[in-house]
């Protein structure tokens, strides 16, 4: 993992580790530690799913999301949590990468979202290791070519 060459930004620990579109391990590892540093329950918020406070009704049988007149104070802070890490993860990024995250609902689809375009899927990852195995097992001298 490379950092980028003539790195100019800083080390500020009150700003966003901002995303250039290079360098994603780099600005990952970088973002990671700053949610972390800000508060360490952000990241989890990161991983999971968004919270959604629920209610049961039906005499314990459905279980439905409750109305925003309903929420009490846990459950605001826990929204609070999930919006606070996803502000995060959009102040990261330059507006041309916006429009590629911008549908996400929450932080974790961000965070998948800008894996998968940058470090691509399983597949692709295995399909690429395959390629330069190929290429490396037919690569030979040629004739006119001096070791």
């Amino acid at each position: 993992m490379d950092a980028p060459p003539n790195f100019e930004e800083g080390q500020s620990t009150y700003r966003t580790p901002r995303f250039n579109g290079q360098y994603y391990g780099w600005w990952k590892i970088r973002m990671h530690d700053f949610i972390m540093a800000e508060v360490s329950e952000l990241w989890d918020v990161s991983c999971d799913r968004p919270f959604i406070p629920m209610k049961t009704i039906s005499e314990g049988i459905v279980t439905v999301p409750t109305t925003m007149k309903e929420y009490n104070d846990a459950d605001r802070k826990a929204i609070e949590k999930s919006f606070r890490a996803k502000k995060i993860l959009v102040c990261g990024t330059r507006p041309d990468k916006y429009n590629r995250i911008s549908a996400c609902q929450c932080t974790k689809e961000i965070w998948e979202a800008l894996k998968t375009t940058h470090e691509g899927t399983t597949q692709v990852k295995q399909s690429k290791i395959d390629m330069l195995t190929t290429v490396y097992e037919l690569l030979k001298m040629k004739e006119d070519e001096s070791i």
